[in-house]
């Protein structure tokens, strides 16, 4: 029997499997097929960028290994991305940081950014069927340093002010013209090595730049503001804490992100979701992985991810919650990475949404405490993946492990004459 017709089969009989227990499968596929995710386009490059600046690396930011193949201009990032789509079921968004604009050859310094830097990926995102979401960039510059919206110096953080100003410009254009709003990420690395004497001091000075930053209105993008809870060589204090960003979210009506590899190894980011929703209109997500600290590995299908996708399920909250993944692995094939990451997102959400939720509610309250957990380990143990292979054969891309040898021979082809 063929591999399709293996597909096929298997999937009737998760279908009925999972009509026992009161779980309509095509209704589950219709739902996966409409979640979008943010793609980052750093991985490609090590979060590199195409400015003519020099990028200085720091801030927090750190990639780590050589595999050779990595993008090294636009024209590369985009193809990579243009494979990226074919190893994944769905339409997805791009994810952009500022570092990434088309500057044409050009000096263009961080507060002299404009749209027209940006039309290039505008038209290309339209031609490829993809949205754009956007980040303004602190790190890598000389102006970084260990402190930018919260610098007590004024011409540093004036400096930083302006140029987060203009990327909401920017994501505002990009909104407009694709005619979906941009979500627009708010992270700076701001914080120190050691012991600081002056928490609320800095604290402060961010709030003060945050609403300068918010004070225009904008209908075609959305803000974020995302926390994080140290950086590499600023161990001691983060200036955006979660309790920062939390209270300032709730305060002025902001999106949150949160990053999976930006909280305590042994915190759990899925039990954050319920509770943002009840003080903020929407939560923004990175997904990741952090080994030991923020080192952003390549998302897998582990209980964390899981546990995340479940709870969003759970809370019916997949028009509240927008998915990006945010990881960097120089060490490994990067298109690779991208496939990992996405199709494990993509699992993990399949996961949920098969979840006998309706009968698990029903026990739930009735305190049929038993019941509900019985069911709930039963159900870690159905034909999940029969319907995730049928979803990536209705998507006419490679089922189980056939994109292993897409993927190589995408490197044999591309990649490796880079």
């Amino acid at each position: 029997m063929k591999k399709n017709e293996l597909v096929q089969k298997s999937y009737e009989i998760a279908k009925e499997r999972y009509a026992a227990i009161g779980v309509d499968v095509d209704a589950t596929l219709e739902k996966l097929q409409k979640i979008q995710i943010s793609i980052h386009c750093w991985q490609a490059d090590d979060v590199t960028g195409f400015e003519n600046l020099g990028n200085l690396g720091g801030g927090g930011i750190q990639a780590t290994g050589n595999y050779p193949g990595k993008a090294r201009n636009i024209d590369e990032l985009r193809a990579d991305i243009e494979k990226v789509q074919t190893l994944v079921g769905g339409k997805h968004r791009l994810n952009l940081h500022e570092i990434y604009g088309d500057f044409g050859g050009k000096v263009v310094d961080r507060d002299e950014v404009e749209p027209s830097h940006f039309t290039s990926w505008m038209q290309w995102a339209k031609e490829k069927d993809l949205k754009l979401d956007f980040n303004s960039t602190s790190f890598g510059h000389p102006k970084s340093g260990d402190l930018t919206l919260a610098n007590p110096d004024k011409s540093i953080r004036d400096f930083w002010i302006e140029h987060t100003k203009r990327c909401r410009a920017i994501s505002e254009e990009m909104g407009k013209f694709q005619n979906d709003p941009c979500i627009m990420n708010i992270w700076v690395h701001d914080g120190s090595k050691d012991i600081t004497v002056n928490r609320y001091l800095y604290r402060s000075l961010l709030e003060n730049s945050l609403d300068q930053i918010f004070a225009k209105e904008y209908k075609n993008m959305k803000d974020c503001i995302e926390s994080k809870l140290f950086g590499i060589a600023l161990e001691s204090y983060t200036v955006g804490s979660h309790d920062f960003y939390l209270g300032y979210g709730a305060k002025k009506q902001k999106m949150v992100t949160l990053d999976m590899g930006h909280f305590h190894l042994t915190e759990s980011v899925a039990d954050k979701i319920s509770s943002l929703l009840i003080f903020t209109p929407e939560i923004m997500l990175h997904v990741s992985r952090a080994v030991r600290w923020d080192s952003d590995h390549v998302v897998l299908l582990n209980d964390e991810t899981i546990d995340l996708a479940k709870e969003i399920v759970r809370a019916d909250a997949l028009d509240k919650v927008h998915i990006g993944l945010d990881f960097f692995d120089a060490s490994i094939n990067r298109i690779g990475a991208y496939a990992i990451g996405i199709r494990s997102t993509q699992k993990a959400f399949l996961q949920g949404l098969l979840e006998p939720i309706a009968k698990l509610r029903e026990y739930e309250a009735n305190g049929q405490y038993f019941e509900r957990l019985a069911l709930l380990e039963e159900a870690k143990g159905l034909p999940w993946n029969a319907v995730w292979d049928y979803f990536c054969l209705k998507n006419n891309i490679a089922v189980g492990e056939d994109y292993i040898g897409e993927i190589q021979q995408y490197e044999k082809d591309v990649t490796s004459k880079r």
